[in-house]
């Protein structure tokens, strides 16, 4: 049991015990506990001691405890209890991002609500409206939220999902029987959003792989169980298919399992007219195979060059591999440093030091700093008085690293009228400038569309956060007109973020490579809080290929000194 799963497990003991109204403090110490041990360096394993533990601020006696005997066992007592004696319906509920565990306690025992459906129907029949505490605004987000549940009730993170995928491919390809095997599908193509996990595999003794796989131990459920293909459901809940063909087919196999429907749709329209025949088997020609040892020889049969999975969206990936135009996408060794980084200065949970080290272990040359502003006193953002503290420290750094560059940034808030919330005099004193939104998201399209178009109408905006203000499987994005926003960057001389949370994955790849199309540059942000999402930057490359992007289209493929003179220039163009 790795560390995010035990931190997980905390988090959810903490849920539990506040749906049955225990000791807020109780409550608060499982809270604390799962943030700090899932933002702490440590790894756990066996030799995981309790004084490791403690040491971590926010993990006290008991709970270390608890977390060795989770490394031990894979499971404790106390939190099987709670299940047990929680019904399972209140479980459900606490997946509705509008319903807290308070308030389900509450439902619970005053309307004697156990479920969603019951709760939904409830909202329909305005039985919440007049309860203290509720009123009218919150049922209609409960039903909203209720709603988002229901809408991804069968979808998955790419990113809570890769470790796993990827474990069991390993398993697969170390079979004595497999000549290849690789993952398939949605997953394959980068998706953000993932529903199932589909794996090729190639062999002449498909019987014994498919006992194999369904052996498993990542195993929590067999759902089928055939010669050729398999299926399970893991632990998290996502089900795994697995196809087994014959190793002269895996090339075909493998572009077909691939996807996307659409753009196999495509090849299979291109190929008609040209009296081939496509399918999962083969390629045919008057009846006859055409060999083909991998997919560059599949894409070659029809004068095309390579299509890397992340492009295989039929958003015009064809057209250009016959024409010799598919871009060179971005690679996650491009990426020379990073920005939308928060630390302790604001809501995140390293210092400056200790981010500029990693970043310098991880192989990056620079880093830019940018923490929350004024307006989100909610997330510690710097007043006016803390930031000569801030600016200090990072010049303070910078002299210690001298061969790793800091950049000093802010992440300001755009207002409702679409002012940012800091004056020229304090923006001035910043090498970039993040502007965003983080709060009043139900404004109509119009407004919020002017909102934005305001705030990069501001000299000092150099890159508008997470465009759409998206929370993928729990938060639509707000009503704005994107492609207004991606025009209006392009006239005000204003970047757009990638960001590379894998929550948010925002800007959206579909928009991606409008805003090329604009030469607006991009920059891949981690919109990081802790060392280990540093890390989650290689989503947002992910992102950036599958929106067609190169090198050349993203900002932080730039060596240190160019960025300097990137950002002096902008900000000098702009005065």
């Amino acid at each position: 049991m790795d560390k995010k799963q035990i931190a997980d497990i905390l988090a959810e003991i903490a849920d539990l015990l506040e749906l049955n109204n225990e000791n807020a403090f109780r409550v608060r110490a499982y809270q604390n506990a799962a943030r700090a041990l899932e933002a702490s360096s440590i790894s756990l394993g066996p030799k995981t001691t309790a004084n490791q533990l403690t040491s971590i601020k926010g993990i006290g006696k008991s709970i270390a405890e608890q977390i060795l005997a989770l490394i031990q066992e894979g499971e404790l007592d106390h939190h099987q209890k709670l299940i047990q004696d929680t019904p399972p319906g209140l479980r459900e509920m606490l997946k509705i991002p509008t319903l807290g565990p308070k308030k389900i306690h509450y439902i619970y025992h005053k309307l004697d609500i156990d479920n969603i459906s019951e709760l939904e129907l409830a909202c329909q029949e305005n039985r919440l409206a007049g309860l203290p505490n509720f009123g009218p605004k919150t049922q209609a987000n409960i039903l909203k939220g209720i709603q988002s549940v229901k809408k991804f009730s069968e979808s998955f993170l790419y990113a809570d999902i890769f470790e796993q995928a990827y474990a069991l491919l390993d398993q697969i390809k170390g079979h004595s029987k497999v000549k290849k095997a690789d993952i398939a599908g949605s997953m394959r193509r980068k998706k953000e959003i993932i529903g199932d996990v589909d794996i090729v595999a190639a062999t002449k003794h498909p019987e014994e792989l498919m006992d194999f796989f369904v052996s498993l131990d990542q195993s929590a459920e067999i759902i089928a169980k055939g010669d050729t293909k398999s299926s399970m459901k893991l632990d998290s809940g996502i089900n795994v298919d697995i196809r087994a063909v014959k190793p002269h087919q895996y090339p075909y196999a493998l572009h077909h399992f691939t996807g996307s429907k659409e753009h196999n749709t495509a090849m299979r329209a291109m190929s008609k007219k040209m009296g081939i025949k496509i399918n999962e088997y083969g390629l045919f020609k008057n009846g006859k195979r055409i060999p083909c040892s991998n997919e560059h020889d599949f894409f070659q049969v029809f004068s095309m060059d390579y299509i890397p999975p992340e492009l295989r969206e039929n958003h015009g990936e064809i057209e250009a591999a016959k024409n010799g135009k598919l871009p060179r996408l971005v690679t996650q060794e491009d990426i020379k440093g990073l920005f939308h980084i928060h630390t302790n200065f604001s809501d995140g949970n390293m210092t400056i030091q200790k981010a500029c080290q990693h970043l310098k272990e991880m192989g990056m040359h620079y880093a830019g700093f940018s923490e929350h502003s004024k307006t989100a006193a909610y997330a510690g953002g710097l007043k006016e008085e803390s930031m000569k503290d801030y600016l200090s420290e990072i010049e303070k750094i910078q002299k210690k690293l001298g061969d790793f560059t800091l950049f000093k940034g802010i992440e300001s808030d755009i207002l409702p009228n679409g002012d940012l919330d800091y004056s020229d005099a304090v923006l001035r004193r910043f090498d970039f400038v993040i502007i965003a939104i983080h709060s009043h998201f139900n404004m109509s399209q119009k407004e919020m569309t002017q909102r934005m178009i305001k705030a990069m109408q501001n000299p000092h905006a150099t890159i508008l956060a997470h465009p759409s203000g998206r929370i993928l499987l729990a938060r639509d994005p707000y009503q704005v007109d994107i492609m207004q926003i991606i025009d209006a960057a392009a006239e005000n001389d204003v970047d757009l973020e990638i960001n590379a949370n894998p929550h948010r994955l925002d800007l959206d790849w579909r928009m991606t490579k409008y805003a090329r199309d604009k030469k607006i540059k991009v920059f891949i942000n981690p919109d990081a809080h802790h060392l280990q999402n540093l890390h989650d930057y290689t989503y947002g490359v992910n992102m950036a290929r599958k929106g067609w992007l190169e090198a050349a289209d993203v900002a932080n493929t730039m060596t240190s000194r160019q960025m300097q003179k990137y950002l002096d220039h902008k900000k000098g163009r702009k005065k």
